[in-house]
C-alpha cells in the first residue's frame, strides 16, 4: 500500500515536471511562428503592384504621389526628404514617401523610392533597406533607429521580441559610407542570421556567393569577399575591430580593413577590392569564444 502511494507521488511529480518543461518549449514555438508570420507578411508587402508602379510614374512626372489612407480616400502629398534614422521617431508613425534631397535650383532629378518598399515604409519609417540571399532564410528588412539597441529586442512593429530585426547602427550610412554593417540574432530555428554560419564551409559559399541588398531607392548586388570569426573586444585591446570600420577616408584606412578581413578569412574567395569600393558586412553571434562573432563581408559589384 505504501509503495503504491509512493509510485503515485512519483508519477504526479514527473507529470508536473513534464508540463513545466513543455511550457517554455510551447512559448518558443509560438514566438517562432509569430516571427515567421510577421516576416512573411512583410515580404508580401514588397510585391510590386500596379498601384505602386503608377505611383512611381506619378512621382517621376509630377513630384507628387497619391497615398491611400485607411479610409480609402487618396491624399496627394509632396515628396520630401525624410531622415531614415530620425532621433526619437515614433515607429508606428507613418510618413510621406521620402526622396533624397536635391537642390531645386540645380534641376537635378531626385531618386524615387522603389515601388515595392512604399507600403512597408509607411508601416515603419525606420526602414533603410532589404537583404536577401538566394536559397537561404535570409530575406528581411533592415532597420535603423537612434537607439542602437532597439531592434535587438523589438520586432518590426515595435513589440518586444527575442528575435528582434536585422538592423544597422545610427552611424551607418547607406549612401556614402564605405562599410554598411548589418547585425542580426543567430536564432536556433535558423531565422534572422541563424543560418549565416553556413558560410563557414567553402562549398556552401561557392553556391551562395552573391548577396542582394536594396536601399529604398536602388537594387544592389554584392559578392562575398571574406568570411571570418571574430569577437567583441575590450575598448583598450589593440586589435582589429571590424565593427568600428564605417568609412575609409584614406588609402591607409581602407588597406587596414581590407588586409585584415583577407587575412582572417576562412578561405580565399578570389574576390579583390580597391580603394573606393564599398562593402556590406553581415554580423551575428558565434560561440567559439566569449562574445564571439561570425562575419560575412561582401563587395558591391553594382
Amino acid at each position: 500500500m505504501e509503495n503504491r502511494k509512493i509510485r503515485r507521488i512519483i508519477k504526479i511529480v514527473c507529470l508536473v515536471v513534464f508540463v513545466a518543461c513543455l511550457i517554455p518549449i510551447g512559448q518558443a514555438c509560438r514566438e517562432s511562428m509569430q516571427s515567421k508570420a510577421q516576416q512573411e507578411a512583410l515580404r508580401k508587402m514588397t510585391e510590386v503592384s500596379k498601384e505602386h508602379i503608377s505611383q512611381e510614374r506619378e512621382v517621376a512626372e509630377t513630384g507628387e504621389v497619391s497615398i491611400l489612407e485607411n479610409g480609402g480616400m487618396p491624399e496627394t502629398v509632396k515628396v520630401e526628404m525624410s531622415a531614415m534614422s530620425q532621433a526619437g521617431a515614433d515607429n508606428a508613425e507613418t510618413s510621406a514617401v521620402p526622396q533624397a534631397e536635391e537642390s531645386m535650383t540645380t534641376g537635378a532629378e531626385s531618386p524615387v523610392m522603389l515601388a515595392k518598399y512604399v507600403d512597408i515604409y509607411q508601416e515603419n519609417s525606420d526602414l533603410v533597406g532589404w537583404v536577401s540571399i538566394e536559397d537561404m532564410k535570409i530575406d528581411y528588412p533592415i532597420l535603423q533607429n537612434a537607439d542602437n539597441e532597439y531592434y535587438l529586442h523589438h520586432d518590426f512593429y515595435g513589440n518586444d521580441s527575442k528575435y528582434g530585426c536585422l538592423y544597422v547602427k545610427n552611424q551607418a550610412d547607406v549612401d556614402t559610407g564605405t562599410n554598411f554593417i548589418v547585425y542580426g540574432h543567430n536564432m536556433k530555428d535558423g531565422s534572422m542570421f541563424g543560418d549565416l554560419d553556413l558560410y563557414q564551409k567553402e562549398s556552401f559559399y561557392k553556391e551562395h556567393s552573391r548577396i542582394s541588398f536594396d536601399t529604398l531607392y536602388e537594387e544592389r548586388a554584392y559578392d562575398v569577399i571574406a568570411v571570418f570569426r571574430s569577437q567583441v573586444y575590450n575598448a583598450e585591446d589593440d586589435v582589429f575591430k571590424y565593427y568600428q570600420f564605417y568609412e575609409a577616408g584614406t588609402q591607409a584606412e581602407f588597406d587596414d580593413f581590407y588586409n585584415n578581413i583577407k587575412e582572417l578569412s576562412l578561405y580565399d574567395t578570389g574576390v579583390e577590392a580597391k580603394f573606393g569600393d564599398t562593402f556590406l558586412t553581415l554580423s551575428t553571434c558565434a560561440y567559439h569564444v566569449q562574445d564571439g562573432r561570425f562575419v560575412v563581408v561582401a563587395k558591391r559589384i553594382r
